[in-house]
């Protein structure tokens, strides 16, 4: 089968390989796409809970696999020491931090301080949507951690997905995944995860945008929180 493209694939070819999917699981949507893809394919990475899974996963199944994390300069100091945590454990993936061009200081220079709170779209265009354009420019395909049940926004992504954002080709195996069920995957494999998860921080973004959640509110509440947001642009 020739390689999957966002310029040709068509509708049917999508439905067709979900259909062919959707009694797989995980791992063996790993198999697929990079059997598939090979090495026109990385996986964009938060080093969220799922990303630590997604990671383990990854490297069962293609230990040179290429990681990308976007490194907005505004992470938790826990995030940073979580990857060279990962780094150590899986030394043969090859893992990449993508910085934004502006740094904070020059991005302050031309927008004003905390852009994050005046203007938090822009804000994530500048430091998370224009470097990952320009990683996934180098790929046919992607790969991320979303799953159904974290947002309204998340409740009908499939295994393959056309990403109209940026024009490519994405793969989520995890999509019938509950929060239980990464969790009980971490702690049976022991995998290293963020520190702040112990601290009511379901999802972590950057520092200034995330907030911890309260029991039963939804594991995305702490995202943006205080303002209407909330998706950065990267699933949109």
């Amino acid at each position: 089968m020739a390689k999957l493209s966002y310029k040709t694939v068509t509708d049917d070819e999508l439905k067709n390989i979900n259909e062919q999917l959707a009694k797989k699981d995980a791992i063996d949507i790993l198999k697929w796409a990079y059997s598939h893809f090979g090495e026109d394919i990385v996986y964009a990475c938060s080093f969220g809970a799922e990303g630590i899974v997604l990671i383990d996963l990854i490297s069962k199944v293609n230990k040179n696999a290429t990681i990308v994390f976007l490194d907005t300069e505004l992470h938790f100091e826990e995030t940073y020491a979580l990857i060279e945590k990962v780094k150590a454990k899986y030394p043969t993936l090859n893992i990449e931090l993508k910085k934004p061009e502006l740094t904070v200081a020059e991005q302050n220079e031309q927008y004003g301080n905390e852009l994050w709170k005046s203007s938090p779209d822009q804000c994530c265009k500048i430091r998370k949507l224009k470097p990952l354009e320009e990683e996934l420019s180098k790929y046919q395909a992607w790969i991320s951690g979303l799953r159904r049940e974290q947002s309204e926004t998340r409740a009908h992504v499939q295994f393959v997905n056309r990403d109209n954002r940026f024009q490519s080709i994405k793969v989520c195996p995890l999509i019938h995944w509950s929060w239980d069920e990464i969790w009980m995957y971490i702690k049976l494999h022991q995998l290293p995860y963020n520190e702040l998860h112990d601290q009511n921080y379901p999802s972590i973004g950057c520092a200034n945008c995330t907030l911890p959640v309260a029991d039963g509110r939804d594991t995305r509440a702490g995202r943006w929180a205080n303002s209407g947001k909330v998706e950065c642009g990267l699933h949109q």
